[in-house]
């Protein structure tokens, strides 16, 4: 993680070592994806390309814009274990199927009407082979849900503390204080430890241990992921395991460890936080901060009030944004309506301020019993 640092990359610790291990994850027969959401300017393709750039240039594919066909039409291999990095996509909304399908079912294929020397009409396949590990970035969750799915979701920290690690990172770029060459050499190094990389199985002792929490949504692909996150953490630190001898259904594999199982779970515990959480992830961050406000204006403890023209000049957002987290807040119950009128603006409460703390105390505690059962195994 300290390297990582080093490499260039200012704050996102916890973001940046899950984006490492997903995108070391794509010489594996089955990857990780990753989509990385935030508010415009909030920083996603910033982290995508400075992990990106921890990568050989010669496994990944970084991506502005496709058109309609644009996947059907590379060579069968050509996409095999690599990494596509897609900037936004807004810039691949045309090849949102395809590139569900390369997740889903690791290869596409698509039948076309071609002509011959002779002008004869004749059909081929076109074929396509994954796997593949899909990185993207897009600030409309909801409009990408089928991509977002398949994927890890990481939330860009937009916080006021993060602001000032860029600024102070750009302020020194400015005065000249900045080491390149020792940034480019972290770099490098980085790449050389992909390059060793082998093709190895990798066996999880503990998996029959692991449950996820019944708040967790869609638990048959969350819970691929967290154990598949788990065996690429192992992959990754292959030349410190042993070895075992193949069978006849099974070549050689290294087994996962205690250590790798805690962090996983050390690392996706926002992850599974998120996908237990029935806000979508910019109103979730709207909602930690309205909470914020409104506990420091030390409004009665009781049922503190608030209207949507004060919070909107305190935390000066955008008005459409601010009018659609209130609907989302509102439609989940987490808000109600105390007074006020449509003309002379409705007054709001919390329903309950303490909830997404217990959500994650609950979750918090049942990762923890799983954990104590896994240590006393200790295969």
């Amino acid at each position: 993680l300290k390297d990582i640092a080093l490499s260039g990359l200012v704050g996102e610790e916890r973001n940046a070592m899950i984006a490492y291990i997903t995108y070391t994850g794509r010489k594996r027969e089955k990857p990780l994806h990753i989509m990385c959401l935030g508010v415009s300017g909030s920083g996603k393709t910033y982290l995508q390309e400075k992990i990106g750039e921890l990568i050989p240039e010669e496994d990944k594919l970084e991506i502005t814009m496709l058109s309609e066909n644009a996947f059907y039409y590379f060579g069968k291999e050509e996409l095999k274990h690599k990494l596509i990095l897609i900037e936004d996509l807004d810039g691949a909304e045309n090849v949102l199927y395809p590139l569900r399908e390369l997740q889903s079912k690791r290869k596409i294929s698509k039948t076309v009407t071609l002509k011959d020397n002779k002008g004869n009409l004749k059909t081929i396949t076109l074929e396509v082979n994954g796997p593949v590990s899909v990185s993207s970035c897009t600030t409309k969750e909801k409009i990408y849900e089928d991509n977002a799915n398949r994927c890890i979701l990481l939330y860009i920290d937009a916080g006021k503390t993060q602001d000032k690690r860029i600024s102070d990172y750009q302020k020194a770029e400015s005065a000249g204080k900045v080491n390149y060459r020792s940034e480019n050499q972290i770099k490098d190094r980085f790449k050389n430890i992909q390059r060793t990389l082998k093709p190895i199985n990798v066996v999880n002792p503990y998996a029959q241990l692991i449950d996820l929490p019944e708040e967790v949504f869609k638990p048959r692909r969350t819970l691929t992921m967290l154990l598949s996150f788990i065996e690429t953490i192992t992959y990754y630190h292959q030349y410190q395991r042993t070895i075992k001898a193949g069978t006849e259904t099974r070549g050689r594999y290294i087994k996962s460890t205690v250590a790798d199982v805690e962090h996983g779970f050390r690392l996706m515990r926002d992850v599974l936080f998120r996908k237990s959480d029935e806000l979508s992830g910019a109103c979730r961050s709207f909602f930690e901060e309205l909470k914020e406000y409104v506990s420091s204006e030390g409004l009665p403890k009781e049922e503190p009030t608030f209207y949507k023209r004060e919070i909107r000049a305190h935390l000066r957002m955008n008005p459409n944004n601010l009018k659609r987290y209130l609907r989302e807040l509102l439609a989940y119950g987490h808000i109600k309506v105390t007074g006020g009128s449509k003309y002379r603006g409705y007054e709001y409460s919390m329903v309950n301020e303490a909830e997404y703390n217990e959500l994650k105390e609950k979750i918090d505690q049942q990762l923890e019993v799983i954990l104590q059962k896994i240590r006393a195994l200790n295969l």
